[in-house]
């Protein structure tokens, strides 16, 4: 006897035949799809109380976003395209004007948005900016995960230290006064330490703790001097080492030309590491890619992506697997994936002026089974298969941008954007029908971002950052420099 029984859906499986099943269907039992197939098929052998009828939608596998940025909900255009300010804002917030409201807050707004949108696991890293994480305690990891496990989506949580040097300032709230204090790097990864003890793989492996540390890129190897330099190797080491250790991904955000060479120096690339932005590599860190099975999450809307081009198809044809990532929230992105999958199309299309690159099946592979692979996660999730974890997602085609309905995986990538998402399961429980959440009030969650952003503001004096800039209307250039 199933639970749960999806019918007469257009089942986009993404199994290893990509089988596309017209008039399917999906049982589901506990946590678990038992039976897909047609709907003759899969009723002939499976009862359920509970049968969702999929006419005119599509069924398919959540979708799965490999890097964005908590904390990043609540700064999103602060600053108004400026990118030091948004980068100011970013680092007092995340060190010394949040509190465990903010981050409880932020992780419930930014888990209804990836719901609303269809995305059922998502990495985000605790923080953001030059890798400004809120690890000095672990209540702030620990409000993230709750706020995440309310919402009822699935998580890969990363957390880690700062850059040297150490110690680095952080501010707890004491009856409404900021406390400041020196934070360790020892302090830090006791944190990650403590976080994962209590979360990784809590919740059914619906929670899950990633290690991060700063990417060192050629500037920051300049800059930092020899000591800090040292220090920087040593722990990105450390951290590496006890991520292999507790079999987390370990992962790393900006990476672009010159950095991948370094990190294979250090030893802390492989299978388990996923490396974010990855733009203008050279031909030989492409091939340390592949050579050491390490993951790439592209993430084709990013202001990255516009200063430099990661080789998606150059990666992929040497044998790597890339993922797609919204590195959402902030500062001019979503984290709608299918904005991400048309982004990613154009933008390599464009690259080599020839429309015929990353066909539209692959892109959807890029945020489905590939990166399920990238987070480890490939043997339950990332596909419709009988005895992987159900997440599901159906996408309503009736809507005039959709119709007419033919020729539906067509629709589902190049037209379809997360508000045409009606219903989500994650882990075999509905957590949102008829585009609606069921495991938290929205109107709540929105009120409560409201509030927090509010205080947040307060704390840090950042309110002229929503100000519109001079340059917003009436210039081709948000910026009054001239360059010769």
């Amino acid at each position: 006897m199933a639970d749960i029984i999806i019918t007469h859906g257009i089942v986009v499986t993404m199994d290893p035949q990509r089988r596309v099943i017209e008039d399917g269907a999906v049982a589901i039992e506990k946590d678990r799809i038992v039976a897909i197939g047609t709907t003759d098929e899969v009723l002939a052998q499976h009862q359920a109380p509970t049968e969702i009828d999929a006419s005119r939608k599509i069924v398919m596998p959540g979708l799965i976003d490999g890097h964005a940025h908590a904390g990043h909900g609540f700064i999103k255009t602060m600053g108004g395209g400026d990118g030091q300010q948004w980068y100011e804002a970013c680092e007092k917030a995340y060190t010394v004007a949040s509190t465990p409201e903010f981050w409880y807050a932020e992780a419930r707004l930014a888990a209804l948005e990836r719901l609303r949108f269809g995305v059922t696991t998502g990495v985000s890293l605790l923080g953001g900016g030059d890798t400004i994480l809120r690890t000095d305690e672990p209540v702030y990891g620990d409000a993230h995960c709750e706020g995440v496990r309310e919402v009822g989506t699935r998580s890969v949580v990363a957390v880690g230290p700062t850059r040297p040097p150490h110690p680095r300032t952080y501010a707890r709230f004491i009856d409404g006064t900021a406390v400041e204090r020196p934070v360790t790097f020892e302090e830090q990864f006791e944190t990650c330490q403590t976080l994962i003890e209590n979360w990784h793989g809590r919740h059914n492996r619906r929670l899950n703790i990633a290690l991060i540390t700063p990417t060192l890129r050629p500037e920051h190897r300049e800059q930092l001097g020899a000591a800090n330099l040292e220090e920087a190797r040593r722990q990105a080491r450390i951290t590496a080492d006890l991520a292999r250790e507790a079999g987390l991904v370990f992962t790393q955000d900006g990476h672009n030309k010159g950095s991948v060479a370094y990190a294979k120096e250090l030893g802390i690339l492989g299978p388990n590491a996923l490396l974010s932005h990855a733009t203008d590599l050279t031909d030989e860190e492409i091939r340390i890619v592949a050579d050491t099975g390490t993951h790439i999450a592209h993430n084709p809307s990013a202001i990255a992506s516009i200063l430099g081009r990661c080789p998606v198809p150059e990666l992929i044809e040497a044998g790597a697997n890339v993922c797609l990532g919204s590195d959402a929230t902030a500062p001019d992105r979503s984290g709608d994936m299918f904005r991400h999958m048309q982004q990613c199309m154009h933008y390599h299309r464009r690259h080599f002026r020839d429309p015929t690159w990353l066909p539209p099946g692959r892109v959807l592979e890029m945020c489905t089974i590939d990166a399920a692979k990238a987070l480890g996660m490939e043997k339950d999730i990332g596909s419709l298969e009988a005895g992987k974890k159900a997440d599901v997602v159906l996408l309503d085609l009736r809507r005039p941008h959709l119709y007419p309905l033919n020729m539906p995986v067509f629709r589902l990538i190049y037209f379809a954007n997360g508000n045409d998402v009606d219903t989500v399961i994650v882990d075999g429980r509905i957590a949102l029908k008829d585009r609606k959440a069921t495991f938290v009030n929205e109107d709540e969650v929105l009120d409560d971002a409201q509030r927090e952003t509010e205080a947040m503001l307060d704390r840090t004096g950042f309110r002229f950052m929503l100000e519109t800039p001079k340059m917003f209307w009436n210039h081709v250039r948000a910026t009054d420099q001239i360059e010769h």
